[in-house]
């Protein structure tokens, strides 16, 4: 009996020991990486949830939609300036030191620019969308590009070499900051400068700490050549990243400008709750997945092998989610952030299915810049751009803030078909694989929806938060055996696909 707890306690001084350290072999780092990055998504969903909350209860939904128009037209100037360089970097198999300093010096560059524009038209945005308000905070908030420009460039070493660990330390000081004066402001001041001031001491934090965590200190360097290198491969990253915002933000512009700031704040309060696990789910394994993929790039048998385990992955955690978000929003909505909410539900049921989608198709754009192809995504997100300009105003118009939720679903999964076409040839994958990866847990998700709606019912009563709890519980227990019942009888591989992240 005593050797077997000597030898629990050696295997878990091994566990620790692995976790700390970045060396071993790529799947060990992969594994390592992937625990420290969700750890730290799950740290940022639960401070930001309960700040939501917290500030959700004191704020009116205007007060966000005035938040949102700040954040959205600086988004806007920071993506039409996006340089890619941070993916190039990641990419570059090759030692990447001799580019650190041209980067970081074209970034402070850049960002004194966007900060200068932002001052500049703060006047001329609060115009358009017919709020004065956003003029000052749009003046103010221009500062936390200057933190990002001025950020320490060696953190990228964090996420090409897998370390993580490191990461999470950086990550997490400014999610603390931005947690406690958020909240410590909404309590004094009971305004939107709570949120400004929250992201202000974020970005500062951070920016304070890449110093303090990383040895490597960059000098100025006008290296033209270096540059233009890194364009090269990042001008494709522009390109999709300007998409990717149109397609992302430009819900949010027309229903800013056509519904006003009120409906915004509703609008975007259900995008970010409906697709909150999802971003964060979709952002761990993507911030994983690159780094490893770009190393097995010219081994496309283990990279087709690679795709498909994070693919089963993704859709087990993020369907699931996206049934209980629909199901429960309502009570969600109503328990904690208060009546005044409920307006959002319909458009936050049918987000959290753009959500689960979007989860889909975020598995697959590492591949593509991965292997060198980052032209696909512009080509697909093109496309996906088109088709939402078609359907946004008319549906908008007709349903309000309902309407703009399901007119960026049907051009989202038009995408993931043209995807999936491209990524079938990439990695030499037969379509029967990607419908194994994922049926399973369609099926698994919409049982448990179905389930536990009929649960609702049946036990809704004096103690509503408690039953709510009990559902949460309930279904993701069923969902479980359901998964564990298919898996068996069909040999998905999913429970041994677990079992290797996980011992």
């Amino acid at each position: 009996m005593r050797k077997g707890k000597v030898g629990d306690n050696l295997r878990i001084k091994e566990i620790i020991k692995n976790l700390k350290n970045p060396g071993g072999n790529l799947s060990q780092r992969a594994i390592r990486g992937g625990f420290w990055v969700f750890s730290l998504k799950i740290i940022q969903q639960l401070f930001s949830l309960t700040k939501l909350i917290i500030i959700a209860r004191i704020l009116a939904p205007q007060d966000f939609g005035l938040m949102g128009i700040a954040l959205l037209t600086m988004a806007t100037l920071e993506t039409f300036s996006q340089t890619g360089f941070q993916v190039a970097l990641i990419q570059k198999k090759e030692d990447i030191k001799s580019y650190l300093d041209a980067a970081w010096t074209f970034l402070i560059l850049r960002g004194f620019i966007l900060f200068a524009l932002l001052y500049l038209a703060a006047p001329y945005v609060a115009i358009f969308f017919d709020v004065p308000e956003v003029k000052p905070i749009l003046q103010v908030i221009g500062f936390s590009i200057l933190f990002q420009a001025f950020t320490n460039i060696g953190v990228i070493y964090f996420q090409k070499e897998l370390e993580f660990n490191k990461e999470f330390i950086y990550q997490f000081v400014g999610t603390l900051a931005d947690f406690i004066v958020a909240i410590i402001a909404v309590l004094i001041l009971g305004n939107v400068w709570a949120l400004v001031l929250g992201l202000l001491a974020g970005n500062f934090v951070r920016f304070i700490m890449s110093y303090l965590i990383h040895p490597y200190r960059p000098n100025l360097s006008f290296d033209i050549e270096k540059i233009k290198e890194l364009f090269g491969f990042g001008k494709w990253v522009l390109g999709s990243s300007i998409l990717v915002f149109l397609l992302t933000q430009g819900d949010d512009i027309l229903v800013g400008k056509l519904l006003g700031a009120t409906a915004l704040g509703f609008y975007q309060m259900a995008y970010r709750i409906s697709n909150m696990p999802a971003t964060h789910i979709t952002h761990v394994i993507s911030q994983v997945s690159f780094p490893i993929y770009s190393k097995l790039q010219h081994d496309i048998p283990k990279l087709q092998e690679a795709f498909l385990k994070v693919l089963q992955l993704t859709a087990f955690l993020s369907f699931p989610i996206a049934g209980l978000i629909f199901v429960l929003a309502p009570d969600f909505t109503m328990i904690f952030l208060g009546e005044k909410w409920m307006p959002m539900v319909p458009a936050m049921q049918v987000l959290c299915i753009f959500g689960a989608l979007r989860a889909i198709a975020a598995t697959m754009g590492p591949i593509f810049y991965s292997v060198g192809k980052p032209k696909f995504i512009t080509w697909g997100s093109t496309v996906q751009f088109i088709i939402l300009a078609m359907v946004i105003y008319p549906l908008t118009i007709k349903w309000g803030i309902l309407g703009a939720s399901i007119s960026i679903i049907i051009p989202n999964l038009l995408v993931i078909l043209y995807m999936c076409k491209k990524l079938i040839n990439i990695i030499a994958c037969k379509s029967i694989y990607f419908i194994n990866s994922l049926f399973p847990q369609i099926v698994g998700s919409i049982i448990m929806s179905v389930i536990i709606t009929f649960l609702k019912f049946e036990i809704s009563g004096t103690h509503y938060l408690v039953s709510v709890i009990f559902i949460i519980f309930f279904g993701i227990s069923f969902y479980l055996g359901v998964m564990y019942v298919l898996d068996k009888v069909f040999n998905y591989g999913l429970i041994n696909n677990l079992k290797q992240l996980l011992v």
